[in-house]
């Protein structure tokens, strides 16, 4: 099949996981992006796993991308890239805001000489404000967006907030560009011209506090135990997720207690949020006499939605991964990983992620030819310490 940004040209000058998520998800879609990096690279590609020198934490993230090294310390490595953004459909960085302004190559310099550029810019509290300027990384930014402590009102008795180790608001930021940077070539279609796209990290983290934000609004009384927590079983716990009438009526049955449906502590939902501690108490008695293959052949029997608690790996070896074909092989040069495809599938477009993970530099040469750079100029770009 065919890929839906087939001919589109993206300039990715990001690092860490945002921007290069971002990029990574419109390569994936069939765009030639062209990741833009030091001489020393960037930096996750020395985040282990490394073998022979190539990082598949880096590799999973710019996978299908081109490798063009240019020290934008250098007035020749700026106007090669100038060059190179007069011919680019999407330009995808997250410096802190400023840095593209110092060296020249901002939205502003760039959109006179390439009116249908479509620069999108990701920070951790966007291009304006007076937190611009801030340093931000995914954990300061969960913890700015209140997410921590919204989550930790969740945790029966802690105060403590959690660690964090999953750095959501990167991957969300990058979602978030993405569709913005769709939307923006949409557009395009209609005007003719570019846009900058301005993306906060701190926003997107707020966007995961949908009930949150309301109850910082209103009176809303604070949550008793919450309705969505592990259920105890013999040999570990099952998430199980009653989130209706009809999920609870099953899960009464699962148990084997019809009764609770017309008891009057649970029967109607807000009397049931009321007594939620009670019911789950009983519903344990029951559970922790079962393992949790048995207790969830009941819920699914009974249309309960539920799961054990799994480790990645246990994951990734999910039959269902494997029907959806939702795992990549990517070579590199310290061999073969496998990447996550994006999670969607087109029916008239290949979604599946580039084979490859580019080496560092790989494609400088013969990105700044393409640009029309001659041999000598290329060499001199490619001196170290020029």
């Amino acid at each position: 099949m065919d890929k839906a940004f087939a001919g589109i040209r993206v300039l990715d000058f990001s690092t860490t996981i945002a921007g290069p998520h971002c990029a990574r998800l419109l390569a994936d879609l069939g765009a030639d992006v062209i990741k833009i990096e030091s001489p020393e690279g960037d930096m996750m590609r020395t985040r282990p796993p490394v073998r022979d020198g190539a990082s598949t934490h880096f590799g999973q993230l710019n996978a299908g991308k081109k490798s063009v090294v240019l020290d934008l310390k250098l007035p020749a490595a700026v106007a090669a890239i100038r060059i190179l953004a007069d011919r680019a459909d999407i330009l995808v960085e997250n410096f802190r805001p400023g840095v593209m302004q110092r060296l020249g190559i901002d939205y502003a310099a760039l959109a006179p000489r390439n009116p249908r550029l479509i620069y999108c810019a990701i920070s951790g509290f966007g291009q304006t404000g007076p937190s611009s300027q801030l340093p931000a990384y995914a954990p300061v930014v969960h913890a700015a967006a209140g997410y921590d402590m919204a989550h930790l009102r969740y945790q029966d008795g802690r105060t403590r907030p959690d660690y964090c180790g999953i750095f959501i608001a990167d991957v969300a930021a990058g979602t978030y560009a993405f569709g913005a940077i769709a939307a923006a070539l949409h557009q395009r279609h209609a005007t003719g011209r570019g846009q900058l796209v301005d993306v906060s990290m701190l926003e997107t983290m707020l966007s995961f506090t949908l009930s949150e934000m309301q109850g910082a609004q209103f009176d809303v009384p604070p949550p008793g135990r919450p309705i969505f927590g592990p259920l105890q079983c013999a040999d570990g716990y099952l998430m199980v997720a009653v989130a209706s009438e009809k999920t609870f009526q099953g899960f009464a049955q699962a148990a084997g207690h019809p009764e609770w449906i017309t008891d009057p502590r649970f029967a109607a939902y807000p009397d049931r949020r009321a007594h939620w501690g009670e019911l789950m108490d009983l519903a344990e008695q029951w559970s922790r006499q079962l393992s949790k293959a048995a207790c969830q052949t009941r819920f699914d029997q009974c249309g309960v939605p539920c799961s054990p608690y799994r480790t990645v790996a246990e994951a990734m070896a999910d039959p269902q991964i494997a029907h959806r074909e939702a795992l990549a092989e990517v070579r590199d040069a310290g061999g073969t990983f496998k990447a996550l495809n994006p999670p969607f599938r087109m029916s008239a477009a290949d979604t599946r992620a580039g084979p490859r993970a580019a080496t560092l530099g790989e494609h400088t040469r013969s990105v700044l030819r393409e640009a029309g750079l001659g041999d000598a100029d290329i060499d001199h770009l490619m001196q170290p310490g020029t």
